[in-house]
């Protein structure tokens, strides 16, 4: 199975090969391709909603973590467990990605190999949602008006900052995710002791950015080569250290952003670069982990990956090219639903999609509507 649920990968794997006599197939024989792709995902969904739930889908979608027990995946080392956190605003934008995130943490979780335990979103707009009834919230204050300067990712480190002050959590570990994060596989602890494990951003590139890097990263700290090419998410780390290095990853981010050049320079990754500079200067050194994560369209398959990062859009012609920079004939980009969730009358990927393109559809569309009906009074 090349992507976890597998029907996802058997429509992906049909019009993949599809591509390559496209030229011959049918109209009807496409027709029944995407057919056959579509009662493929819906089965399984159907499987996967009964057997989560007595009451069926509705009931998973609800239940939260709120006032009952965790379940676990089988053999999950209790020391090893990890707490799931992700900053969000009560934009309908970042609703959408948190719902079908955290439906997707709940499947992942009581899967053997998990070590994943509880869940918060970390609510920085200040006020309850309508969400705080599905998904475990602690709500927290966002920076002061115009502190963020229209930079809103600038509210994650002082998110943390307020959720370590004020939460009781149980796991020694925590995962910093998003909400465009999709959980393909149970996700195992990938930090060893007190060396957490990150993924690695080919974008984030200290030594090219020395001379900027030296004005937060003084010389008596070392080579800047010691700041690791990586974000804060996604990245598992020992509770203890996040709760000292969340207070200077905030204070290095308002810096960075104060300052002209380092904000030109950085631009949407400013507060990236400011997690790994402040974790280079509590001296801790993350283990890269490549399959930690994919990013489609770049990254074709999810075969070893435990994330999709569908941040990027993915476009392409009805015969399967890419047209990145381009408005393609067909497209599933996140921003293109800031307002809503992603329609109902979406299109099936074409011929020819990447499988990691078509897993992401089918994890953040199908999923939404088979399982995941949005509530009118919360979307």
């Amino acid at each position: 199975t090349r992507c976890n649920p597998p029907p996802c990968w058997i429509g992906a794997s049909t019009m993949i090969v599809g591509r390559k006599n496209a030229g011959k197939a049918s109209p009807f024989l496409l027709i029944l391709i995407s057919v056959g792709c579509f009662f493929a995902t819906y089965n399984f969904l159907t499987m996967v909603g009964h057997s989560r739930s007595g009451d069926g889908p509705r009931k998973l979608l609800g239940s939260g973590d709120q006032g009952g027990a965790v379940a676990f995946g089988s053999g999950s080392d209790p020391s090893k467990r990890f707490h799931v956190a992700l900053t969000a605003t009560d934009a309908l934008y970042s609703q959408w990605q948190s719902r079908i995130m955290y439906y997707w943490y709940k499947q992942m979780r009581v899967r053997p190999g998990s070590d994943m335990g509880g869940f918060t979103r970390i609510l920085h707009s200040g006020k309850p949602d309508g969400l705080m009834d599905e998904i475990p919230t602690l709500v927290v204050d966002p920076l002061p008006e115009g502190a963020d300067r229209g930079y809103i990712v600038l509210n994650r480190p002082w998110a943390f900052v307020q959720w370590l002050q004020k939460a009781n959590i149980k796991e020694d570990y925590i995962l910093m995710a998003e909400p465009d994060h999709i959980f393909v596989k149970p996700l195992p602890n990938l930090a060893h002791g007190e060396e957490p494990a990150a993924f690695p951003f080919f974008y984030i590139k200290p030594t090219d950015n020395e001379k900027i890097l030296r004005k937060f990263f003084p010389e008596e700290k070392g080579p800047v080569s010691n700041i690791d090419p990586i974000g804060n998410s996604p990245v598992i780390i020992q509770k203890a250290q996040l709760e000292k290095i969340a207070p200077t990853w905030m204070n290095v981010s308002l810096k960075m952003k104060e300052d002209v050049e380092t904000d030109k320079a950085f631009g949407w990754v400013l507060e990236m670069y400011a997690y790994a500079v402040a974790s280079a200067l509590h001296g801790v050194h993350h283990s890269l982990q490549k399959d930690f994560m994919i990013q489609p369209p770049w990254d074709a398959k999810s075969d070893n990956t435990f994330i999709i990062h569908y941040t990027y859009g993915c476009d392409y012609s009805l015969k399967g090219e890419l047209t990145y920079g381009k408005i393609g004939e067909w497209r599933f980009d996140k921003r293109s639903y800031l307002r809503s969730p992603p329609p109902r009358n979406l299109s099936l990927p074409p011929p020819g999609v990447p499988e990691s393109v078509v897993c992401t559809y089918c994890f953040a569309y199908f999923f939404q509507y088979d399982e995941m009906p949005f509530p009118s009074k919360t979307v």
